[in-house]
């Protein structure tokens, strides 16, 4: 069943000076009052007085780097922790500490995070400092392991925390309950950023810098880093999320940024000259995701790491291999969940959650299954896959007005002992279960479900800007749109939707739809465009009129660039 298409509503307010009318309820539907809160520089980032624990962050690391002290980062295996982990790598080499070093669990072997065994291996190379970047916020047991061992512990997390905090020396998080800094969205990379901001400004301060003959790091050099993290990470790009993301991507475009990144685009197939923000979510970031989906991070975060363009492309293209790989386990994953699906369903009656297990599913792979199925079904999905010794790892995915976390928290009340580890946020989150308990979750995580979402959510929303005049479909437009960017996760994308009439259609890639269309009120504007997976969602065969919804985009080929319509969504005219 097609999502109900529902069209922004635009707040009162002034027209926003000097961009065109389109753009101007796109922007003051997202928020925007003034041309002043499209200002993306640098000077509008938030000062960081108020993050909680940055100063004494500051001061452990500065002590440490001043004295010589082997500082360890530990790592998440997805793109905000590979980011994480290169960002704080290169500005502790910049600021004049001794090898630092970094820890990335393997997912398989050790779980996520800084656990006990992580730890332990931490010790054994001789690590004094232990810094967790985008994990830690839940890790008791591996801070106090970690003391144990004499090493200080530093968290540096943008998680939601529990209902208690680990021990550890210092924990910089925006979403800690006491915590005054305005933007709660920042990625785990934006946090270690904001904390070796800090850290050069605790060493500038000592003299540091001027007693060992260096030079003052400019952090700015890291943003491509920050803006990969941010946008791989699916935050909300509120404004300082937007300038990071923004300044970085001004970096890459101007070439001024890591090899391995400007690799990564590369083997996706994308310009970095003309990189936008969705260049990073379906080109950098998931190619650097496939490594601890499948292996092992350490081959991404080398790639990130890289100081020239030969090693960077050797290691972009292991990534890539990986994310050919990754794409097949899903295609396979895929198929199989829809099979048990259709076994399931109860006449044409879907239960309010989807919960998945299957004996040869890759733990690495769920949550992306879980995200497609959430978006194919409109339902909150969780998907499980064997992870050794009767245990089963899980990631789910939400839709709006269900709590993921909180509806598996509920979950644990009603029946304590069930799960033995969750975690996450509003709308992804993650668990352990034993496999013989799935049965029992299963059921209980769909009653909570049931009782807390309205089922009319269950058909899916699409919001909308409207309608375009066939004369606003045209290529001005849809740079000038482009340029407003970076768009992203709580920032979205325009989405249009009109009536077209079909004029051609044909297959493309065995699974996509190029079409030539013009609006049935101006049936001589043609238009070309292109809907990716068209052909298993049944759109090959709609008829000759329909509603379209649709994003604006630039098409280069060849050395010219046209107007190309990017579908999201289509029905026939009658279908509402």
């Amino acid at each position: 069943m097609n999502p109900v298409l529902r069209q922004r509503l635009l707040p009162p307010g002034h027209a926003i000076a000097g961009v065109h009318p389109v753009l101007d309820r796109v922007l003051r539907a997202r928020g925007v009052a003034s041309a002043d809160d499209l200002a993306l520089g640098l000077d509008n980032l938030l000062p960081p007085g108020t993050l909680t624990g940055l100063d004494a962050a500051a001061e452990v690391l500065a002590t440490a780097v001043m004295q010589g002290r082997r500082i360890v980062l530990v790592g998440d295996f997805d793109a905000d922790g590979a980011t994480s982990v290169a960002l704080g790598i290169l500005a502790l080499r910049w600021m004049g500490a001794v090898e630092p070093g970094y820890l990335v669990p393997n997912r398989f072997e050790f779980g996520y995070g800084l656990t006990p065994p992580i730890a332990a291996i931490a010790a054994d190379q001789g690590a004094q400092l232990l810094v967790t970047v985008d994990n830690g916020i839940s890790s008791h047991a591996g801070v106090a392991e970690a003391h144990a061992h004499g090493m200080q512990v530093i968290v540096t997390d943008h998680h939601l925390p529990g209902p208690s905090l680990p021990a550890a020396d210092v924990i910089v998080n925006p979403n800690l309950t006491d915590s005054r800094f305005p933007s709660k969205s920042l990625a785990g990379v934006g946090v270690i950023f904001y904390v070796m901001a800090a850290l050069r400004q605790a060493l500038r301060g000592a003299g540091w810098f001027e007693r060992r003959g260096l030079a003052v790091p400019s952090l700015a050099e890291l943003l491509d880093l920050v803006a990969l993290g941010t946008i791989a990470d699916v935050v909300a790009l509120d404004r300082n999320n937007r300038i990071l993301v923004e300044q970085g991507l001004r970096r890459i475009r101007a070439g001024r940024c890591r090899p391995g990144l400007l690799a990564l685009l590369g083997v996706g197939g994308r310009d970095a000259e003309r990189a936008v923000a969705s260049d990073l979510a379906f080109a950098a970031g998931p190619r650097l995701n496939a490594a601890g989906r499948l292996e092992d991070m350490t081959v991404g975060i080398e790639c990130l790491l890289a100081e020239d363009a030969r090693s960077a492309a050797a290691l972009a293209g292991r990534l890539d291999a990986l994310n050919r790989e990754r794409r097949a386990i899903e295609a396979r994953m895929q198929d199989e969940a829809l099979a048990d699906l259709e076994a399931r369903i109860d006449g044409d009656a879907l239960t309010a959650a989807l919960c998945l297990y299957d004996a040869n599913w890759h733990q690495g792979v769920v949550g992306i299954l879980a995200s497609r199925l959430r978006e194919r079904f409109h339902r909150p999905a969780l998907v499980f896959a064997p992870a050794g010794d009767g245990e089963l790892k899980g990631s789910g995915r939400s839709i709006p007005g269900l709590h993921l976390r909180d509806a598996i928290a509920r979950v644990d009340s009603l029946q304590p002992g069930l799960i033995p580890r969750f975690g996450g946020h509003a709308g992804a989150a993650g668990l352990s279960l034993a496999e013989a308990d799935f049965d029992t979750f299963s059921s209980l995580f769909t009653q909570v479900v049931a009782d807390s979402v309205d089922p009319a959510q269950f058909r899916g929303e699409l919001l909308t800007d409207g309608p375009l005049q066939a004369s606003d479909l045209e290529l001005p437009l849809a740079e000038e749109i482009r340029a407003a960017g970076p768009w992203g996760q709580g920032f979205p994308e325009p989405v249009f939707h009109n009536v077209f009439r079909v004029h051609s259609r044909r297959i493309v890639g065995e699974r996509h739809l190029r079409l030539q269309l013009s609006p049935v009120d101006s049936p001589r504007h043609s238009v070309e465009a292109i809907a990716f997976g068209a052909v298993e969602r049944g759109w090959d065969g709609l008829p000759e009129t329909i509603e379209m919804a649709y994003r604006l985009d630039v098409n280069h080929w060849q050395g010219r660039k046209r107007l190309q319509l990017m579908v999201v969504d289509m029905r026939p005219l009658t279908e509402r």
